[in-house]
């Protein structure tokens, strides 16, 4: 049963497809944008700013390309051969046909499944974005086709996001990703968005200037083809627009305007005269009242983010803001509903919330969570009022997920102290190290803490020994032993022996800690010095007070 919530600023961590199963009410939602992860060859991973700036040891990974033929694609599969859908059915049992089973299908028939919840829960005035690579996207715009019909294709959108690449060896360099735009019907919204003149055009065309200084250019007069003023008078048998006007004979297919207007547009001073009678009069257009150039399907003025740049978060896949700006003004209004159900670092969400809409934003790591959380707050300050849903909020569920999921425990805590995970927590060799929480040292430098988490329920003094021996082959000053259960006795006083770290400060802090989730919930955190919070994680950039949102609903 989908669940109605008042709060319509939401964060969700999950399988987008069970939450939209499960909490997001059909035809509730105003502008979707996804951009699915596909990639063969590589996982996506999450850059975080390393206090040394190594790359190497920065890397973060948010998740892995797990679209691989299982039983969770044939499941997939089966939903959409029995969603009522018979044209989404009879596509994808094609290309089942033509592909196989193979990560490719199994891609397209997880895919296939979300597309059909995400048409569900659009209103009849939605829209839905889908961006990708070139890797799926003409089986991606096949599948969208039998979900929304052939009759609601709007657009094929052209983002150029870089101007060269390596590849280009044996192909043309890919330089751009594809936007596909699709209606839910006939009564979708859509609001024509513009851009700013170029200062080349305006140079070229905006040549003339009144006695106030307006600049301005002139344009035609004489009717269109097929239109205007060149309907047959029956009277006279010539175009309505045949007629003298101030001495100047009319052009060959008549004026554009009638008399009366052309004689209103004089008196404006909206018409330039010309000394001699055999040339024509043209329409003043000033450059003050452009409205600016409407943006087509081919988007080069939109420029990709750089590792150096403000907005930059550090993810690899992140979006420019202004991106989705432009996408959330052509086909939303202030306070309608934007779903992002792959949110990663959470552009889309940033950009709903920069421009006064409501927004659900879904991802199924915790570490996208928790970057989500701190860019909200970076960007919009503490009172800003939304739901997370699906992550721990007390100590039972916190349990819970160190019981169900140990992996994605270890993401989260590590995260909720404002900790790094150590090479993203990838499964494999971590050399005893979980995370690191940086903090500020002495004379300045930074300083890291080691974190080992323990989600299960049999922790034991030997587990405290083994953080002791990682503390000092790593030469660093504290260690923080986290565990989903209270620690023995034994565990405390082995770690008491670790001794204390003198800090900058005159203080003491213990050098081998032992964390609970139980102290988490009481609102304590791990013992350190100051806290240098931004050398773990790039800071998102403070959006400006003016543009900053009130409570919600």
């Amino acid at each position: 049963m989908i669940q109605k919530l008042n709060q319509l600023r939401r964060l969700y961590y999950g399988d987008n497809l069970d939450v939209l199963r499960e909490h997001i009410a059909s035809e509730s939602v105003d502008l979707i944008y996804l951009d699915p992860p596909f990639n063969s060859n590589a996982n996506y991973n999450i850059l975080f700013k390393s206090p040394a700036g190594k790359a190497a040891d920065s890397q973060i990974e948010a998740f892995e390309d797990t679209w691989h033929w299982n039983d969770k694609a044939e499941q997939a599969f089966h939903d959409v051969m029995t969603c009522g859908n018979t044209d989404v059915a009879e596509l994808l049992r094609a290309m089942r046909g033509f592909l196989k089973e193979n990560d490719m299908m199994a891609y397209l028939a997880m895919m296939a499944a979300r597309l059909i919840e995400l048409h569900r829960v659009l209103k009849p005035t939605g829209s839905l974005y889908l961006h990708c690579d070139p890797t799926a996207s003409h089986y991606l715009k096949l599948l969208l086709d039998g979900v929304f019909g052939l009759q609601n294709f709007r657009s094929e959108i052209t983002w150029k996001r870089q101007s060269a690449h390596s590849d280009a060896k044996k192909k043309f360099a890919t330089v751009s990703d594809a936007i596909f735009y699709y209606a839910k019907s006939e009564l979708t919204l859509f609001n024509v968005v513009r851009t700013s003149l170029d200062e080349e055009y305006v140079r070229k065309f905006y040549r003339h200037k009144d006695d106030d200084g307006r600049l301005y250019r002139l344009s035609d007069m004489s009717a269109p083809e097929g239109g205007g003023m060149t309907a047959i008078n029956k009277a006279t048998g010539k175009p309505n627009g045949w007629y003298e006007w101030r001495g100047y004979q009319p052009p060959a297919r008549g004026w554009r305007y009638s008399y009366e207007t052309m004689e209103r547009l004089h008196c404006e001073g909206r018409i330039y005269c010309p000394d001699d009678p055999t040339k024509r009069p043209a329409l003043k257009r000033y450059l003050d009242e452009n409205q600016g150039q409407v943006v087509g399907n081919v988007w080069t003025d939109i420029t990709p983010l750089t590792a150096s740049g403000r907005e930059m978060l550090g993810y690899p896949t992140q979006k420019p803001l202004a991106l989705l700006e432009r996408i959330i003004q052509a086909s939303s209004n202030e306070g309608d509903v934007v779903l992002d159900p792959f949110c990663g670092c959470g552009t889309a969400i940033d950009a709903a919330q920069k421009l006064n809409r409501q927004w659900i934003g879904i991802d199924v790591t915790h570490l996208s969570i928790g970057l989500i959380e701190r860019r909200m707050k970076d960007r919009y300050g503490d009172d800003l009022a939304y739901l997370v849903i699906g992550t721990p909020n007390d100590l039972a569920s916190a349990q819970k997920l160190a019981a169900d999921e140990p992996h994605q425990f270890q993401y989260w805590i590590t995260q909720a102290v404002d900790g790094q995970p150590y090479q993203g927590g990838r499964k494999g060799a971590d050399r005893g190290i979980d995370g690191y929480l940086y903090f500020t040292g002495h004379d300045r430098k930074t300083e890291a803490a080691i974190i080992s988490v323990k989600a299960g329920r049999n922790v034991g003094v030997a587990m405290v020994r083994d953080l002791k021996g990682v503390i000092e082959r790593e030469k660093s000053p504290i260690g923080i032993f986290i565990c989903a259960v209270n620690p023995t006795r034994e565990m405390e006083r082995e770690a008491a022996a670790a001794g204390v770290y003198e800090a900058v400060d005159g203080r003491t802090y213990p050098r081998l800690q032992i964390f609970t989730l139980a102290e988490y919930f009481q609102g304590l955190r791990p013992k350190v010095p100051l806290l240098d919070r931004q050398a773990a994680y790039k800071k998102a950039v403070r959006e400006d007070d003016s543009a900053k949102q009130g409570v919600l609903i």
